[in-house]
């Protein structure tokens, strides 16, 4: 379902938006900024999940649990590949 709204744009805003347009990358104006609603909405559940994520992990340290150094950069090196592949990165 579509909801038409009016929204406010700065010149360079709108500028920038008819750009995207004009180079053929988005149809209209309203899908550049549909797409740009789409990227913040994905960027915060993506940081939701990162801080539940350090929540469960200050949980279990504060509880007395430990990760090993090793553990902890298989951990870490599942996140980087998690969001290079995510955002199209994947090599």
């Amino acid at each position: 379902m579509t909801v038409k709204s009016s929204v406010s744009l700065t010149d360079d805003q709108f500028a920038f938006a008819k750009a995207m347009v004009k180079t053929g990358q988005y149809s209209s104006v309203s899908a550049v900024l549909q797409k740009g609603v789409e990227v913040l909405r994905q960027r915060e559940e993506d940081a939701e999940l990162e801080r539940d994520a350090l929540r469960r992990l200050l949980g279990q340290r504060a509880a007395g649990h430990t990760v090993s150094a090793e553990s902890f950069d298989d951990k870490l090196s599942d996140v980087i590949a998690n969001k290079r592949r995510a955002h199209g990165l994947d090599t």
